[in-house]
């Protein structure tokens, strides 16, 4: 907590200074940026907003407030916040047209979920925990509010309006095989017999000495040997301690040339005595799963979600497109209002179906 707070501090300092190319120096406490209608937008309240936005960042630990790398990721993220601001207040005034209100008693309800969830027993340790973040009671219920107000609105004027058709399921399953298919992977266990290296490069004599004794660790598998017991007994990596066990390794990520010697073998079965650059090593297989398509019918739910989140994304920014066009937006600084307008830009351009040569 104390080195979020630290971060608060030192950006909240460093706010105005590199606020100043973006939205001009003001001398007034505090100015109104935006008016949507009629409910107003602060600079206090778009600070607030940039902080919590820089936050999520991890590069922003450290940085002074006079660095020009904090000014350069501030006007990375102003447009963006200055949309959601905007889009935030209009939702929250849609839901405040539809009636939604949080009750005092949905609101103790919520408070007793976070306090059981975080194990805190007392009002007293709940009151510091609010206070360790810079926040009263009051302003837990009014950022509760918002939460619930934006998710009601989404759920009575979006989500409730989307249906999911099979043809839709059957078609996103067809398009998008691999996101409901298994990873194609093995489980290998090793046994490794070192060859020491010196700045002079390999000894032969230690190389045919490490060579002899994985031949005859080799042939003793053959024999029958447990391989387990074998890695336990004989390898030289740390992996004898699990009787050689690497676990499940992506198919993807082993060589082609491993992919080779691996590809023939059956469950249960090992290599021949393979020179890596480590020494002399011998692979067992103890698991397989190959990459199979898994069947719609024990996918479809899955495909259902995907599809309604993929809808559910193009409604919301229409509906959002739509609330905008029917509001009153009174700008009452320039640069805000280019910024926002950049932000829409960067909604847009991301939105857009990537095309290519």
């Amino acid at each position: 907590m104390k080195h979020l707070r630290t971060l608060a501090l030192a950006l909240a300092l460093a706010l105005p200074a590199a606020m100043s190319s973006t939205i001009g120096a003001a001398d007034i406490i505090e100015q109104i940026l935006v008016k949507v209608n009629g409910e107003i937008i602060t600079k206090s309240d778009l600070e607030q907003r940039q902080i919590a936005a820089l936050r999520q960042r991890p590069e922003v630990q450290g940085l002074r407030g006079d660095d020009e790398a904090l000014a350069r990721m501030l006007s990375e993220v102003t447009p963006l916040v200055i949309v959601d601001a905007i889009d935030e207040l209009l939702l929250l005034q849609r839901g405040k047209e539809l009636g939604y209100a949080m009750g005092d008693d949905q609101f103790k309800s919520i408070i007793e979920n976070i306090r059981k969830e975080n194990k805190i027993e007392t009002d007293e340790q709940f009151n510091e925990a609010l206070k360790s973040e810079g926040m009263t009671m009051l302003d837990l219920r009014r950022q509760l509010e918002k939460q619930m107000l934006v998710s009601r609105v989404q759920q009575a004027e979006v989500m409730g309006k989307i249906s999911v058709g099979d043809e839709e399921v059957k078609a996103y399953y067809d398009a998008h095989p691999a996101e409901f298919a298994s990873v194609p992977q093995v489980t290998l266990r090793e046994i490794l017999i070192e060859v020491p290296t010196s700045a002079d490069g390999v000894n032969v004599g230690l190389d045919d000495e490490a060579r002899t004794k994985a031949a005859e660790v080799h042939k003793r598998l053959l024999a029958g040997e447990p391989f387990p017991r074998m890695a336990a007994d004989a390898s030289d990596a740390s992996s004898k301690a699990n009787g050689g066990l690497l676990g499940e390794i992506p198919w993807a990520d082993i060589s082609p040339e491993l992919q080779q010697e691996l590809q023939a073998l059956k469950v249960g079965e090992f290599t021949r005595v393979l020179r890596t650059p480590r020494g002399y090593q011998i692979l067992k297989v103890d698991s397989r799963i190959d990459g199979t398509l898994k069947p719609l019918a024990d996918a479809r739910e899955a495909v259902s979600e995907q599809v309604f989140e993929s809808k559910r994304r193009v409604e919301f920014g229409r509906y959002l497109a739509r609330l905008r066009s029917q509001a009153i937006i009174e700008w009452k600084n320039d640069e805000v209002k280019k910024a926002y307008d950049s932000g829409l830009k960067a909604q847009d351009e991301a939105k857009a179906p990537k095309t290519g040569l």
